[in-house]
């Protein structure tokens, strides 16, 4: 899913920068669309609906809304709902900040992005004594504080990335997998820090208004 304004994303990505495309996007069932066609597709709108608990007219109806904006296309021809979907590309970044619009528009799509995955985060946290041991054991959280220039957190995000997408084929090619693979989700935040931001949080536990 969308990752947020990286110069050194790699170029099989899709990059968003209208708004108009974002604003499309921006939507909790087209984002678990495009995720579930990402991760296991291609399918029908009925296949994603009974995967998503929606009916297949909901489902075909936003995904016609995708295609218009090049974000899922047909994998196929058959008739009426029939008609298979995919994803064309693996993964997208968002590179909007020259343009005020569009912009705001990636700020709304990116606070999806983001509560959606640290309500699976937490989720996993409730639930993480259901799984095996060596996953449990895996699954992990870091925290760095670091001094960098600007060109130098580039070259850790592009080495990051490039860890990373070593792995990302076998999303598309199940043959790949190697016995005992799972599917995991691995969350990046990288921001500038202010040395006020290092306060504790108030009473309540809510955090501090930003900068």
């Amino acid at each position: 899913m969308p990752s947020s304004h990286k110069q050194s994303s790699p170029a099989s990505l899709r990059r968003l920068s209208d708004a108009t495309t974002m604003r499309a996007l921006a939507h909790p069932l087209r984002i678990s669309l495009m995720e579930l066609l990402t991760l296991d597709g291609p399918m029908t709108a009925t296949e994603a609906g009974e995967r998503l608990g929606e009916s297949p007219t909901t489902c075909s109806f936003h995904l016609r809304q995708l295609a218009k904006y090049g974000l899922v296309e047909e994998a196929g021809k058959a008739p009426g709902r029939n008609r298979p979907w995919r994803v064309p590309s693996m993964g997208m970044t968002v590179e909007a900040e020259e343009d005020p619009g569009a912009n705001l528009a990636a700020e709304a799509l990116e606070r999806i992005v983001i509560e959606r995955n640290l309500r699976r985060f937490q989720a996993y946290r409730d639930s993480r004594a259901t799984y095996q041991k060596v996953w449990r054991d895996l699954a992990s959280t870091g925290d760095y504080a670091l001094c960098v220039t600007p060109d130098e957190l580039e070259q850790i995000e592009r080495d990051l990335a490039q860890v990373l997408l070593r792995f990302q084929g076998r999303l598309t090619d199940r043959s790949s997998r190697p016995d005992g693979a799972r599917l995991i989700k691995v969350l990046q935040f990288i921001f500038p820090l202010e040395l006020d931001n290092l306060m504790p949080d108030p009473p309540g536990g809510s955090d501090p208004l930003p900068r």
